[in-house]
């Protein structure tokens, strides 16, 4: 997890602005046994680090360096992913802020037999940009062009106000 309160920024040169479009990314896997619980379906833990993954990805083909997750939100399985089916992942940069950026990922499973495709999951992930020595970058902004892009993208304030707010909390809490 990434240390959100180091002190040191660092600004890339050269960091245009870019398009959504620009940072989303595909990841697929079969699943295996060894992937798989005592039923026969894909382990819940297994889903989520593919997830974070995906979003991976799509943080550092937006930002161009190493990027770490901060937080994940919610993640809700709606359908199992069985042993010989592949599963789907997209993931795109819903909203840069300054050095975080909200990356949304979603999940979908496919039957291989019948082509049958159900969506098993979503989440919303934040990512802190690092340069090679560990500190946080200035992330370039985020151009979205499309209704349901600019529809995500103030959405993603949305939710970073709640969570951060939700962060507060949860430190006042700990300092008890």
């Amino acid at each position: 997890m990434a240390d959100q309160d180091a002190d040191v920024t660092v600004v890339l040169a050269g960091a245009e602005p870019r398009t959504v479009r620009q940072s989303q990314s595909e990841y697929f896997e079969v699943c295996l046994p060894n992937d798989a619980n005592l039923l026969g379906n894909m382990l819940g833990g297994h889903v989520m680090h593919l997830v974070d993954l995906c979003g991976a990805i799509a943080g550092i083909r937006h930002a161009r360096c190493m990027v770490v997750t901060a937080s994940v939100d919610q993640m809700t399985f709606l359908h199992p992913v069985r042993v010989g089916e592949l599963v789907r992942l997209k993931s795109q940069v819903n909203r840069v802020f300054r050095t975080s950026m909200e990356v949304g990922v979603k999940v979908w499973v496919e039957n291989l037999q019948s082509g049958a495709m159900r969506h098993t999951s979503s989440a919303y992930l934040t990512f802190v940009g690092l340069d090679q020595a560990g500190n946080k970058v200035m992330l370039p902004q985020i151009v979205p062009e499309s209704e349901e892009e600019k529809r995500r993208y103030e959405e993603a304030a949305e939710r970073r106000a709640y969570r951060l707010a939700f962060k507060d909390k949860t430190r006042r809490t700990s300092d008890r």
